[in-house]
């Protein structure tokens, strides 16, 4: 799913990319790190942007870290991209300092993410940053009447679904501003990305959207009434026109939050 989040959204990827690498001018950038860096859409993004850069990808998952290092080597990215096996639950290892972390859609994740801030924040050279990448509103791509079932289904889903998970992470969709200045960074900016992308989709948006309402099915979707439940299971079927793999009227869209701050002293 991730892959295909990163081809999907590669409009969004450049666009925060790009204002993350505009804000880091006139700072050392020699060593980033991508924290939570999943198959490595973050990562391989910054050493595309920051030419020259040592870019160190830590993720728990040791077969994301094997896709990402696959990605690099075609892409030429493989002697300044370094993936690093950590479960950074279990404490912060040494990786050395950095000048810019990016942290993206991953902190939820972490059963105490303010530790992990401040540990970053004292991995972090002076006048470093940190970007911090939330959802501001979930990504959703079908519309209010599908056809089938009852108008509303994809809101009532998120909303099952964010329920749930916020008992796992509360975290979860949160503003971080108040959490990085509770961990001593120094917040500069906010902006919000929106992602808004019209149908008709391209083929891999459908098996993207697929890859999304097959993790949404995991996550507690059990407890949605039968009929939504088998409205669901329609739109995850491999044929029929009602299913997500071949509907014609995806529309991609919501948006992110990108909160940066900095290390001043």
């Amino acid at each position: 799913m991730l892959d295909l989040e990163a081809e999907v959204l590669q409009g969004y990827w450049h666009d925060a990319l790009s204002w993350i690498r505009g804000a880091a001018d006139g700072v050392p950038r020699e060593r980033l790190l991508d924290l939570g860096a999943g198959t490595g859409a973050g990562a391989l993004g910054l050493a595309q942007h920051f030419t020259g850069a040592e870019v160190v990808a830590v993720d728990v998952a040791p077969d994301s870290l094997r896709r990402l290092h696959v990605k690099a080597l075609e892409l030429g990215l493989a002697a300044r991209v370094t993936g690093v096996e950590v479960d950074l639950d279990a404490g912060w290892p040494d990786l050395g300092a950095f000048d810019l972390t990016l942290a993206s859609m991953s902190l939820h994740h972490m059963a105490d993410p303010s530790r992990v801030l401040r540990d970053v924040l004292a991995a972090t050279r002076p006048g470093g940053l940190i970007a911090v990448v939330e959802f501001a509103e979930p990504l959703r791509f079908l519309p209010d009447d599908l056809g089938i079932g009852r108008p509303g289904f994809e809101d009532r889903l998120i909303d099952t679904v964010t329920s749930a998970l916020r008992e796992e992470m509360p975290t979860l969709g949160s503003a971080w501003a108040p959490r990085l200045t509770g961990t001593g960074w120094t917040v500069l900016e906010e902006r919000e990305f929106s992602i808004d992308q019209s149908p008709p989709a391209p083929p891999s948006a459908n098996r993207y959207a697929r890859a999304w309402f097959t993790r949404l099915s995991h996550a507690k979707a059990d407890s949605l009434d039968p009929e939504d439940r088998a409205t669901l299971a329609t739109l995850l079927a491999d044929d029929g026109e009602n299913s997500v793999l071949h509907r014609k009227d995806l529309h991609i869209r919501g948006s992110r939050t990108i909160t940066l701050a900095s290390r001043v002293s």
